[in-house]
């Protein structure tokens, strides 16, 4: 009776989302931002377009591309949001060409020559260590990846499985990119025995490192400077090859850019929105002239070799070889 009441639930939720997906006033964004940034997207579309029932649901960069390369026209989805460039070329022809839209002046080189999709944000990171916790236990800052080896970090560190975060990847692909795959899966390997945890999420473990669970964690530039400026005993540290990084888009399915509404609110978000979430949110650089302002984001940040970063074929190899 259960699983009927919940099937029941299912169906009448879908039927209602149809429903409201039919009235012209509804337009649907696919995000794999965080959820914070959706909640803020969300409210100054709806100051600045009062008429128009906009939804915003989070889903990850995979699943979106996969959704809307399958479902193509038909996708209950008008805009999609923050989805890795990889995903973004995976999808390309479900996309309508978005390369007039935008009025801000990218880094040369910065743009897709075919249009699809406009970038969104460029994201970094490095080594994030909770200074009490160093220095509680009189533990030296580690400078490079083979510090995270030392017998002191045993259970102490924290990093994202690449086979669920982006950032987690970034970090698996760039050591690949250094030294090779044979030595980067071997450093991996001995890293595991100072692993307390892997993080399905970008953001994990920044939050072990609130929490005082470990020492060290590799994280996002931008998540770590938001928790130092909350007041947090956190500093990030970059490895000698640089911090790895990676880009991700956003654009309109292809059929939904002939609806005005769709129009209006896209213009809105690649012009000034994006702005706006650069100055509170993410400050990676991905505009000509573009300026920090948030405190605390280190200016000058040298980064990593992420060849191959847009290359799918080669991440699913490299996935298929992670044992963790």
């Amino acid at each position: 009776m259960k699983k009927i009441l919940a099937g029941l639930l299912v169906v009448i939720a879908a039927l209602y989302f149809f429903i409201n997906k039919q009235d012209s006033n509804t337009l649907v964004i696919y995000s794999a931002l965080e959820q914070y940034r959706n909640d803020d997207l969300k409210a100054h579309l709806a100051e600045k377009f009062p008429g128009l029932n906009v939804q915003i649901m989070y889903m990850p960069t995979a699943k979106v591309a996969a959704k809307v390369q399958t479902e193509k026209e038909s996708s209950d989805a008008d805009i999609v949001l923050g989805i890795e460039t990889g995903y973004m070329e995976k999808m390309k022809d479900a996309l309508a060409d978005v390369s007039e839209y935008s009025h801000l002046d990218y880094i040369e080189g910065m743009l897709p020559e075919h249009g699809k999709y406009l970038i969104w944000e460029s994201y970094g990171g490095g080594f994030a260590v909770n200074t009490e916790i160093l220095e509680k236990y009189g533990i030296d800052e580690p400078k490079t990846y083979e510090d995270l080896l030392k017998p002191e970090f045993k259970n102490r560190i924290s990093i994202q499985n690449p086979k669920s975060s982006s950032t987690g990847y970034n970090f698996y692909l760039n050591l690949r990119n250094v030294w090779g795959e044979d030595k980067a899966l071997d450093y991996f390997d001995k890293l595991n025995e100072n692993v307390k945890q892997y993080s399905e999420s970008g953001s994990g473990p920044v939050k072990l490192l609130i929490q005082g669970e470990c020492a060290v964690g590799t994280a996002l530039t931008y998540q770590v400077v938001t928790e130092i400026n909350n007041g947090n005993p956190l500093k990030m540290i970059y490895p000698e090859s640089g911090s790895p990084y990676s880009l991700d888009g956003v654009s309109i399915v292809k059929g939904k850019n002939d609806k005005q509404d769709v129009k209006d609110v896209f213009t809105y978000l690649v012009n000034d929105y994006l702005v706006y979430d650069k100055d509170h949110y993410n400050p990676g650089k991905i505009l000509e002239g573009q300026e920090s302002k948030m405190k605390n984001y280190p200016e000058d940040i040298k980064y990593a070799d992420m060849t191959g970063i847009d290359d799918l074929e080669l991440r699913d190899e490299l996935l298929g070889k992670w044992k963790y």
